[in-house]
């Protein structure tokens, strides 16, 4: 199964892509949109569609993880992630793709086993689960991967739990 991990942000939008293989995890692609700081920000969002979509086109994933939205005090960074986050899950629903979510503190928990884990114990995670020698960056990239690490740990919890409690 191919996973498509997304980081949402109007400015650098992190993407991971892993393929699971029998419960081994494989590192197939990472990397970032980024969209031009001068332009529009409906251009913003059109350049981030479009790029989107040829990622999806290229790399043809089974699912996509989204990390949900999370801000604290700066409402106007809030707008523009949420408006960004609006676009990736339209062209993921275009593609007819499966869309999970999670929070900043489910991806670290299935990442480290501890919610409150800082970005470099995480960031160690995911080398150490993809057998990476060094670790991601950009950050975006890291955290893109951590999503779709944490999409392949949530959907095989699952599945054990289904097959426990459909056992006699």
């Amino acid at each position: 199964m191919r996973v498509l991990g997304i980081d949402p942000g109007i400015a650098i939008t992190g993407y991971g892509i892993i393929d699971n293989q029998d419960q081994e995890l494989e590192l197939v692609q990472y990397g970032v949109i980024t969209t031009p700081a001068n332009q529009q920000p409906a251009e913003r969002l059109m350049h981030l569609h479009q790029q989107l979509n040829e990622l999806l086109v290229s790399f043809s994933p089974d699912v996509a993880a989204v990390e949900q939205l999370f801000f604290g005090n700066n409402s106007r960074t809030a707008i523009s992630v949420g408006q960004a986050r609006g676009v990736i899950l339209l062209t993921l629903a275009e593609h007819q793709l499966p869309i999970f979510e999670y929070t900043p503190m489910q991806i670290k928990q299935a990442i480290s086993g501890y919610g409150q884990a800082d970005k470099s114990q995480v960031q160690h995670m995911i080398a150490l689960l993809l057998g990476l020698s060094t670790t991601v960056k950009p950050d975006d990239a890291a955290d893109a991967l951590a999503i779709a690490i944490c999409y392949h740990h949530s959907a095989r919890w699952e599945a054990i739990t289904r097959s426990e409690e459909a056992a006699p």
